[in-house]
């Protein structure tokens, strides 16, 4: 494990037709932060450890990103952000630029590329290479979609598997990115399980947080049950008044109904190495000015 790798070693229709919230999904609702002012701090937010460094999932910038990647790769990294995870879209992982050049730039502005989402059914080969190539550490299936037996969920361990050992003779990881279809009980399985209990040891899991929610499970139990497998997270917080059912209801990072404080807590103490913003509605603001918002509120957060 590289040194980068040791960031943090400090201090409903998915589910239930109604959602019933643990304690840890009882954070700090309220009003967006007006920018600069100070964040109201939660009993978790004031103690314990903190996050020394975080990404960002590009994707949070979509609407921004294609038209000036490298200017909005500059305003990230003003926000605060030391770690970016990339996703294919219409000019690649690299937005037109070479694997190299891509690299190049973000040493320029002091951030790294720990990680990106892609097509793994697509020159699956040459991009583990360049990955490799510029020190990233995982390239990740962003998403499997619902598969209609038992025996499609095996072909899919088995797709990963085949992936994984890909990753790992370049030298780097593959993992698994959830959503809220996994944590159904299908076919005598609930997916997410049948694959963290299948795939082998060259396949890692990023859990997104905001998912495991929406589909009805505790990720703080997932942390427990599958510790050292969940190596990636999105940090990603759920409106207040949404509906059991509604899954299009990301927020700003601390206006929502998560507690970051006690499952960030958790997942330090249970191999988690990457905390990645990743926003996908914004009802009151840009992309980029929650993306800022986002920023100041892991950089104020306490946990532990």
């Amino acid at each position: 494990m590289t040194d980068r790798r040791k960031f943090l070693r400090q201090s409903a229709k998915y589910g239930a037709a109604s959602l019933l919230l643990p304690a840890w999904a009882c954070g700090s609702g309220g009003e967006s932060p007006e920018a600069g002012a100070e964040t109201t701090q939660t009993e978790a937010e004031t103690a314990g450890g903190t996050l020394d460094a975080f990404g960002i999932q590009l994707y949070t910038v979509r609407d921004v990103l294609p038209q000036d990647p490298k200017g909005t790769l500059r305003k990230l990294a003003d926000y605060g952000y030391k770690q970016v995870e990339g996703y294919e879209g219409a000019q690649g992982m690299f937005w037109g630029m070479e694997h190299t050049e891509f690299k190049d730039y973000l040493d320029e502005l002091g951030l790294t590329m720990v990680s990106s989402h892609c097509n793994i059914d697509e020159n699956f080969e040459e991009k583990a290479r360049q990955a490799a190539e510029i020190g990233m550490e995982y390239l990740i299936c962003p998403h499997i979609g619902a598969q209609d037996s038992k025996e499609a969920w095996q072909a899919v361990v088995d797709k990963f598997n085949q992936r994984g050992q890909t990753c790992a003779d370049n030298g780097i990881r593959f993992a698994y990115h959830n959503h809220g279809y996994s944590f159904e009980n299908v076919y005598g399985i609930v997916p997410q399980d049948f694959m963290m209990e299948n795939t082998n040891d060259s396949v890692d899991y990023e859990m997104d947080i905001y998912w495991v929610v929406t589909a009805g499970a505790d990720p703080i139990a997932y942390l427990n049950k599958y510790p050292d497998k969940w190596k990636l997270c999105h940090v990603k917080d759920r409106m207040t008044d949404a509906a059991a059912d509604e899954a299009d209801a990301s927020t700003d990072l601390g206006t929502g109904s998560i507690d970051y404080g006690e499952i960030l807590a958790v997942a330090q103490d249970h191999g988690m190495e990457y905390y990645i913003v990743e926003q996908e509605r914004y009802d009151n603001s840009t992309p980029m000015e929650s993306a800022e918002v986002d920023a100041r509120y892991l950089q104020q957060l306490r946990f532990g």
